[in-house]
């Protein structure tokens, strides 16, 4: 293996330290700076700045990122200092129309005052305390999300894969608490629900289960069913509720735990549930002693024009959970329940150190704030008809290319047709470099989901971007 060493001299306060890079053709892993120390001690620390400015990194970001960051991620090249609205500044000085906003979660888009002054505000008084105490925001917004849903009780967390693993276990002990020792969560393909393990082996999608399993398994105890297939359901339902032998002759009893369905699938491709479905899946969990409950981690929070995806269906679940909008791009995540599930947990049976501290509380009073003024839902509406009908029309006009358009709300999503010569990440990444941000959903879907305060003609710019992009694949496909 060669080996190319370059040495760096830092100075920390009145200390130098000599530190030693190590690049390997073979690898670009390796860290830029090592400490010479073997036994470091505060005073032998290097700043963060001084990392930046003598690793040279503040003229080549994707190098810092290469050097030290996880490959977990397959990031543009592309960096952002600031943004405003539906606009976001990169460090070239371009600006870009935003309409992935941060996968949808930055629904008062960027740089927002509100909730600015809201979070400046809360982090300047007590921003952490633990749930050790009683922590007046997290009480408010809990009320707040009572008084806004089916919901009787709330619990906080993070992140949507972690809401979705309180609701996991939160059905796993109501089926326990019921003699059932094999409790059953059945999910819908193409489903996601998380990276966590659990919730990933609820996610319907095996490319994001490959090297993640024990003997070929994920985590036990999901199954999973077509999306929107009725017969599909009602037959897992009734196989799950045979408990095989080897587990009668354990005096154990297999059951069916839960129906963990999004009323939308985002990841999937932003496939709508059907309402038949839905009363299905909830005619079977009444008739099962089993909770229905709903992933809206993506949907929810306003971004269906309605707050929650599962008032589309005209369905009541028993848990949903939310996240990513919920504190506008704090992180925060919610798990609520209704009736005999928002009692199953007591304490020391689930916990998050983090989960409704003060400061992401106070991030989402204020986007709680915002989506009850009064007009704002139907305004969210409003402007996804418009961006749905424009999509429409460029999907008419180049039908080689475009196929159906799914979604509701500001969440919506151009199926590229099979077979035409090109892929949703090409559209994607064509309609980037003709400053319009977008994102994939599957493999085949150009997601469109920009900022719930954005504006007509913010739409209007878009749908014109697009319809570039995509006439221009459609001639080179000719």
């Amino acid at each position: 293996m060669n080996n190319s060493r370059r040495k760096t001299t830092i100075t920390h306060d009145d200390t130098t330290i000599a530190a030693t890079s190590t690049s390997s053709s073979s690898s670009s892993c390796s860290s830029s700076l090592r400490m010479s120390s073997t036994s470091a001690t505060t005073k032998d620390l290097i700043s963060p700045d001084d990392i930046y400015d003598n690793a040279g990194y503040e003229d080549d970001i994707a190098k810092m990122f290469d050097d030290n960051v996880f490959k977990t991620y397959g990031r543009y090249p592309l960096s952002f200092v600031s943004g405003s609205g539906t606009t976001l500044t990169s460090t070239t000085g371009r600006t870009y129309l935003d309409f992935v906003s941060g996968i949808s979660t930055c629904i008062l888009g960027h740089g927002d005052v509100g909730l600015a002054k809201a979070v400046s505000t809360q982090i300047s008084q007590l921003h952490h305390v633990s749930n050790l105490y009683l922590i007046p925001q997290q009480g408010k917004l809990a009320s707040w999300l009572v008084a806004n849903s089916v919901a009787d009780k709330v619990f906080f967390c993070n992140s949507g894969a972690e809401a979705n693993e309180a609701a996991i276990k939160l059905a796993r002990r109501h089926a326990s608490d019921n003699d059932i020792t094999h409790p059953v969560i059945i999910c819908a393909e193409q489903g996601f629900h998380g990276r966590t393990l659990a919730a990933l082996s609820a996610t319907g999608q095996p490319k994001y289960h490959r090297g993640f399993g024990y003997g070929g398994e994920m985590v036990r105890g999901f199954e999973h069913v077509p999306y929107n297939d009725m017969d599909a359901l009602k037959n897992m339902v009734e196989e799950i509720n045979v408990t095989p032998k080897d587990i009668k002759d354990e005096g154990g009893k297999r059951g069916v735990a839960a129906i963990f369905l999004e009323p939308l699938q985002g990841e999937g491709g932003v496939i709508p549930g059907s309402a038949a479905y839905f009363k299905l899946a909830r005619e079977l969990c009444d008739s099962n002693n089993a909770f229905l409950m709903c992933d809206e981690v993506q949907v929810g929070m306003g971004r269906s024009g309605s707050l929650w995806g599962h008032e589309k269906l005209d369905v009541k679940p028993d848990v949903f959970t939310s996240a990513k909008a919920l504190g506008g791009g704090v992180p925060i995540g919610a798990c609520m329940a209704r009736g005999e599930a928002a009692n199953v947990l007591g304490p020391g049976e689930h916990g998050s150190t983090y989960g409704g501290n003060p400061l992401a509380c106070a991030a989402g009073l204020e986007v709680a704030s915002r989506l009850s003024a009064p007009g704002f839902l139907e305004g969210v509406s409003r402007l996804g008809e418009r961006l749905k009908s424009g999509l429409e029309s460029i999907a008419n006009d180049y039908p080689g290319v475009i196929g159906e358009v799914r979604g509701w709300g500001l969440l919506l999503g151009a199926e590229v047709k099979d077979g035409c010569g090109t892929i949703a990440g090409d559209l994607v990444g064509d309609a980037m470099e003709a400053g319009l941000l977008l994102v994939t959903a599957g493999a085949n879907t150009v997601r469109f989901v920009p900022p719930l305060i954005v504006k007509e003609e913010e739409l209007d710019e878009a749908l014109a971007i697009f319809r570039d992009v995509v006439a221009t694949r459609a001639k080179s496909l000719q």
